[in-house]
């Protein structure tokens, strides 16, 4: 790396993303366009948070009538956002398994691993059985998956939307750093749409008894278009030597929480009112 490719003050990252904007590779890769990185972040974005709405529009449609009808409405509701909260507590366990098998065996198996695990996990609610076929076993099954979609989803962030950020145009910085952050209401408008479509054509029995399963069997087939869309830009030559320059190499998470607490602390806690309103 010369000075006439890079500012003197600039950090690793930011050089060598200015090279792959311009096309320019330490082993002559092809340029990484950033709308290529922004499809594959908004595809993997979008899956992501479309299997977290199916489940939570289920919740209130779904479950409290077949998973918990021993219980009055209201509390059959409030138990199935009890296990919703479930995948909230797992994702920091998934983070720091995914970090791991990262380490070990790459972006590519990490990915790999923790998309089919989101999309296996949400399949496996759309073949749930009933309280009334298994009784309480249904309930412990579908905490056991929803458990399961919080660990993928921990897995599954990667450093594409900081690449995307450091990739764009200095000019439309601002503008490329916010699309990964249209994933999630995409991901809603989605899931919602296809719900409304179900309900609309479907009775009120026919819906309970099969017609609620169909978004559950379309994630697997999302998250494998976003798996490839995704590898894509991870395999590229570019990206790799962007992660080896360990800049969006994950830290060692502990050293990462007793060295930077108070970001964390902040970063966790000041978004907390506009996440709550969203869920709501």
């Amino acid at each position: 790396m010369t000075a006439s490719t890079a500012n003197a003050t600039s950090t690793p990252l930011e050089r060598d993303a200015r090279l792959v904007n311009a096309g320019v590779g330490h082993d002559g890769g092809h340029r990484i366009a950033p709308g290529e990185i922004a499809i594959g972040v908004i595809v993997g974005r979008t899956s992501e948070f479309f299997d977290f709405f199916v489940y939570a529009l289920a919740s209130v449609l779904v479950f409290p009538k077949l998973i918990f009808p021993y219980v009055d409405a209201v509390t059959g509701t409030l138990y199935s956002f009890a296990l919703f909260a479930l995948a909230f507590v797992a994702r920091p366990f998934g983070t720091l398994l995914f970090m791991w098998i990262d380490r070990m065996h790459g972006r590519g198996v990490k990915l790999t691993l923790a998309l089919f695990l989101l999309g296996g996990s949400t399949m496996a609610i759309s073949l749930l059985p009933s309280y009334a076929q298994v009784g309480p076993v249904a309930a412990v099954l579908l905490g056991l998956f929803r458990f399961c979609q919080g660990v993928a989803l921990g897995g599954a962030w990667d450093g594409l939307p900081s690449l995307l950020s450091l990739n764009a145009p200095e000019e439309k910085r601002g503008w490329y750093a916010m699309i990964p952050q249209l994933g999630a209401p995409l991901g809603l408008l989605v899931a919602v749409a296809l719900f409304g479509y179900l309900l609309a054509i479907l009775s009120p029995e026919d819906f309970l008894a099969w017609g609620w399963r169909y978004p559950f069997f379309v994630v697997l087939a999302i998250n494998v278009v976003a798996l490839f869309a995704r590898l894509r830009l991870v395999a590229t030559p570019e990206f790799t030597r962007l992660f080896e320059s360990r800049e969006l190499q994950p830290s060692p998470a502990f050293a990462t929480m007793f060295s930077e607490w108070r970001t964390i602390v902040l970063g966790a806690f000041a978004p907390l009112a506009s996440f709550a309103l969203f869920h709501l």
